[in-house]
């Protein structure tokens, strides 16, 4: 099941040498900061597939949908800070600096395969930030805002350089995959069946839909309720569009089926969570 992660602090930080196998396919308001050690896995970001590589970072605007899927045979073992925009830009943005929120902004999720000084350079600085972190007395934590500010200018610099983000698949399972993935990303707001999908990629659908299961975790109509539920909550925060008129948007046929499924993906209502979270336009 997909929700909205709530995450109440202004920047959250942790390493974890094991996993979750519950944490869904989610969003968040807060930016995300992913840096991957060790361990075998797959990780989705909305429409595209990274098979990860140590010293791979990721870099993640949240309301994208995302999730790791980990491959429990081998140690798993990774780095994760969140951090509220609108605090960084207030308290911690300073005015000698260009734009440190730019690579989330306009590149919104990207991978920058990290090797050598760079690296080591990311490593010490994650390292360092947790210990202040974990502290929580006011000068760790004026502490960890300063560093904090040294590591953004440190991605911003790697992000100066051409990214060549092209995906690579070790087997023909993740380029099918990432056919059926594009293909839900084009039609997600139509009508969807297996047979559509085995007509446009000539692939039956059985195996289609066992390898799209082993690949991501979960099945090619869970990950279309995702995108779907996705999509409205964009529309929802940005739109004052009408709340039925969104449903059909999206891809469902009937309201009724929209709010029960909303609901049942975030604990809210199309109307409650537009409430809380839509943005003015005073506010962008």
């Amino acid at each position: 099941m997909s929700k909205q992660q709530q995450i109440q602090l202004p920047f959250t930080m942790g390493t974890s040498s094991d996993f979750n196998a519950h944490i869904p396919y989610h969003s968040h308001f807060h930016y995300e900061i992913y840096y991957f050690h060790g361990g075998k896995v797959n990780y989705l970001i909305n429409d595209r597939i990274y098979v990860l590589e140590p010293g791979d970072l990721l870099l993640m605007h949240g309301m994208t949908l995302h999730r790791a899927h980990v491959d429990p045979s081998a140690v798993y073992h990774r780095s994760i800070l969140h951090f509220d925009p609108y605090y960084f830009k207030q308290f911690i943005q300073p005015s000698f600096a260009a734009d440190l929120l730019e690579p989330f902004e306009k590149l919104q999720n990207i991978r920058l395969q990290l090797r050598g000084n760079e690296k080591a350079e990311i490593e010490a600085s994650l390292h360092k930030l947790e210990q202040l972190y974990v502290l929580q007395d006011s000068f760790s934590i004026q502490r960890f805002q300063a560093l904090m500010l040294d590591f953004l200018i440190q991605i911003n610099q790697l992000c100066q350089k051409p990214l060549k983000d092209k995906p690579t698949f070790p087997t023909s399972k993740e380029r099918h995959v990432q056919a059926v993935i594009s293909y839900l990303e084009c039609h997600y707001n139509n009508d969807i069946t297996l047979e559509a999908i085995q007509a446009e990629l000539h692939l039956s659908k059985y195996y289609l839909a066992k390898t799209f299961k082993e690949v991501t975790g979960f099945t090619i109509f869970q990950f279309l309720m995702q995108r779907r539920i996705y999509q409205a909550k964009i529309e929802l925060i940005n739109t004052i569009h009408p709340i039925t008129d969104i449903g059909y948007d999206v891809g469902f046929k009937h309201p009724s089926h929209f709010s029960r499924a909303f609901k049942l993906h975030t604990d809210l209502t199309p109307e409650q969570y537009r409430k809380q979270n839509h943005v003015s336009s005073d506010q962008l």
